[in-house]
């Protein structure tokens, strides 16, 4: 799955929160300056075209709405990120995690233990 630019998550993101929309209405969720009409449609058949969103016809006018859920791509964007950064490797991004302190031991073992009950 392509990694979407910082703009492309931003309009997915709407899509995921509000469901199907024409473009006209993705617009009005823009604070001033609002993007060019021609710039957001493009924006949306080029996500279209790398299978994030499909469409709907009605007459001349399509409504979009997005085939991938954010779930699906977050869980692709930190694949990548683990290939990319930690040599494939999730025991050294969670070790990372750990060293960082992003996350506490406890809090490693506490997810460890509802691991373990979810998978018995």
């Amino acid at each position: 799955m392509k990694k979407l630019t910082r703009k492309e998550e931003e309009i997915m993101n709407l899509f995921w929160d509000k469901g199907a929309m024409f473009v006209r209405e993705l617009l009005e969720f823009y604070d001033d300056p609002k993007p060019h009409f021609n710039t957001l449609s493009t924006m949306v058949r080029t996500l279209e075209a790398n299978g994030y969103v499909g469409h709907k016809a009605y007459g001349n006018t399509y409504q979009y709405y997005p085939i991938v859920t954010r779930e699906d791509y977050a869980g692709s964007s930190f694949k990548g990120i683990v290939k990319s950064y930690f040599n494939n490797s999730y025991l050294s991004a969670v070790s990372s995690l750990v060293k960082e302190e992003k996350i506490t031991v406890d809090e490693l073992k506490e997810l460890i233990e509802q691991i373990e009950k979810g998978g018995k």
